[in-house]
């Protein structure tokens, strides 16, 4: 990866016997050895490429992974999500394991300090408020979370608990007064880190209808969640529970910032 500019770096697309390709600064390009290529020149792993590299990932332990495995993906050691496809394998009506894994979504994480500073000040100056931001995959959501946990920890330090499912969102700065809870699923986490952690705030990312359980009892116990969604827009959410809903534009781009009955809010 030398000649690739790592800081504009998201993702990569490794598949066996495939082009490999990159998603640099938001689109995505062929990669040869000398870097960003046409699609002829590009590398072509091997399916025993793309099985060396999910073993690295997982800490040459696929069984130190193995839960994270049935649910489609790796976080590895500097918390690079590493999803895979691949054959799924059934055994009493769940999900077993996954074998021949045949293509690697790495996605790779930033830490952009400043980056939320725009959220900050116009949704949480005036004091902390839950807020959800809506954007595609891949729009920069875990990173503004991240700094956001960051400068509220710093500006305020409140007790911040971080919920973090895939081990992504608490690789980097979350500030002094942030404690994480990793690899549990939300409602785990936020039901025993209330309990244990007295947080003021709990920060959590990715949230599936499923969740909206354990963030609507956080909010009732008078706890603030800053969170995120795989959504577009505030129509699409399905529980209309927080104060604020950033709707983001492009690579952490701010498009609208909506209230809790869906109006502007300047």
């Amino acid at each position: 990866m030398r000649y690739v500019n790592l800081c504009r770096l998201y993702e990569l697309r490794v598949r066996a016997d495939k082009p490999l390709c990159a998603n640099i600064g938001g689109e995505f390009v062929f990669l040869g050895e000398r870097g960003v290529s046409g699609k002829a020149q590009a590398l072509v792993p091997t399916q025993k490429e793309v099985e060396d590299a999910l073993f690295a990932a997982s800490g040459y332990s696929v069984y130190a992974v193995e839960n994270q495995l049935k649910s489609g993906f790796v976080t590895a050691g500097e918390g690079e999500r590493v999803g895979i496809a691949g054959t799924v394998v059934y055994e009493r009506g769940a999900v077993h394991s996954v074998r021949e894994v045949t293509s690697l979504c790495i996605r790779v994480p930033h830490e952009i300090k400043g980056c939320a500073e725009e959220i900050y000040t116009r949704c949480l100056s005036d004091g902390v408020r839950s807020l959800l931001l809506l954007a595609p995959p891949g729009e920069g959501k875990t990173t503004i979370l991240r700094d956001l946990t960051r400068i509220v920890s710093e500006r305020t330090s409140l007790n911040i608990l971080v919920s973090d499912e895939r081990g992504e969102l608490s690789a980097g700065d979350l500030g002094a007064t942030a404690d994480v809870i990793r690899f549990a699923d939300k409602l785990t986490a936020f039901t025993a880190g209330i309990r244990a952690m007295r947080p003021d705030i709990i920060v959590t990312d990715e949230l599936l209808p499923r969740d909206y359980i354990a963030v609507k009892r956080a909010i009732e116990s008078g706890i603030a969640v800053f969170a995120s969604a795989h959504l577009k827009c505030y129509r699409d959410v399905p529980q209309k529970l927080f104060s604020r809903y950033v709707v983001l534009r492009g690579l952490g781009g701010i498009g609208e910032i909506l209230g809790e009955d869906g109006e502007r809010v300047d």
